[in-house]
């Protein structure tokens, strides 16, 4: 018991991926909306990338971590977005079996940093906060250089076990995909394997890399928020909070579709309604988190306008200058032909 089955299943070369199929009229309708959400989520997460790396006020632990958010959240849209669109666009479902595997892989590779890049900005604002006076010497360059590492190390090694057992599996009923790219709960109703081995996995994987970080989040926030109640002036309190409420935003909407998509009762499972629900996770979170980040941190507002005011200062300059070279300085001549 709790051994996967040693079926051959070399006779299954690629994966039929079905995405909204159930959606036949609104194919190019959702290709529009999701290249959008895809573009946005990659402009917006490169622009605090470039503004950060821009601007030296904003070379502190808090920018530090941001970069490597807003990095991962590039790469969380990137893993699955191109796939989907070409599913909507050309009608090209099929993927190979190792391009499905390594989807899956960085897929849960994407997640599993997440939750302790979260965790490490958690305790950057537990420092900030609530030990002012050595944050400085507690989150120095050496640390927060560390912590970063460790995050993306864990998150690189935690798919491993799952990974390699799924690829192990036979899938001799069916290869087609109900969902929008290599989810492992998908993959895992179309395997005809024993399952269990996986699964016990999951329960024991699922504590100590889930939860933990979880746990010292929200020790974190249950610290942060004492020290925040026992300062006197209320607007001193308002702006303590202030530099932690964007984080803890984040963590509450990352953790929240996190619960809705892996947490709900078996007896309310559909595979519909997990694609559905993966979508606004998969979607929302890079999406929202530069917004998040820039309307509620004046720091960083003020250096994404200072540094869009830039861009599009050089943008119109090098305009301006193509133009003249192109008609060899005679823009203005051309503009009264055309109001004529």
């Amino acid at each position: 018991m709790g051994e996967v089955e040693k079926t051959n299943h070399t006779w299954v070369t690629e994966f039929i991926i079905l995405g909204f199929s159930e959606f036949p009229e609104m194919q190019l309708f959702l290709f529009c909306v999701f290249l959008l959400i895809y573009l946005l989520s990659v402009m917006g997460n490169l622009l605090i990338i470039s503004t950060v790396c821009a601007e030296r006020h904003l070379h502190n632990p808090m920018f530090f971590f941001l970069i490597n958010l807003s990095f991962l959240e590039i790469c969380y849209v990137t893993v699955t977005m191109p796939k989907l669109l070409a599913v909507l666009i050309a009608q090209n479902k099929t993927i190979s079996f190792i391009q499905c595997m390594t989807q899956m892989y960085l897929f849960m590779f994407c997640t599993s940093t997440e939750f302790y890049l979260l965790t490490a900005m958690a305790y950057d604002r537990y420092v900030a906060i609530c030990n002012p006076l050595r944050y400085t010497i507690i989150m120095n360059r050496n640390v927060c250089i560390i912590l970063a590492i460790v995050s993306w190390i864990i998150g690189f090694l935690d798919p491993f076990p799952q990974v390699t057992l799924i690829s192990q599996f036979s899938f001799c009923s069916s290869n087609e995909i109900n969902h929008f790219f290599c989810d492992i709960t998908a993959l895992m109703t179309l395997s005809c394997s024993r399952t269990s081995l996986i699964e016990t996995i999951n329960y024991i994987e699922g504590p100590l890399l889930a939860f933990s970080p979880l746990i010292l989040t929200v020790t974190s926030y249950v610290y942060i928020i004492s020290a925040i109640l026992k300062i006197h002036s209320a607007k001193v309190r308002q702006k303590t909070f202030s530099t932690c409420s964007s984080h803890l935003t984040v963590v509450l909407l990352f953790y929240g579709t996190s619960a809705g998509v892996y947490l709900r009762p078996q007896s309310t499972y559909s595979m519909d309604l997990n694609k559905l629900l993966t979508v606004v996770y998969i979607t929302a979170i890079p999406l929202l988190n530069p917004l998040i980040y820039s309307l509620r941190n004046k720091e960083l507002k003020g250096s994404l306008w200072k540094v869009t005011r830039k861009a599009k200062n050089y943008l119109s300059s090098r305009i301006k200058k193509m133009l003249h070279t192109v008609f060899h300085g005679n823009i203005s001549t051309i503009g009264k032909q055309c109001e004529r």
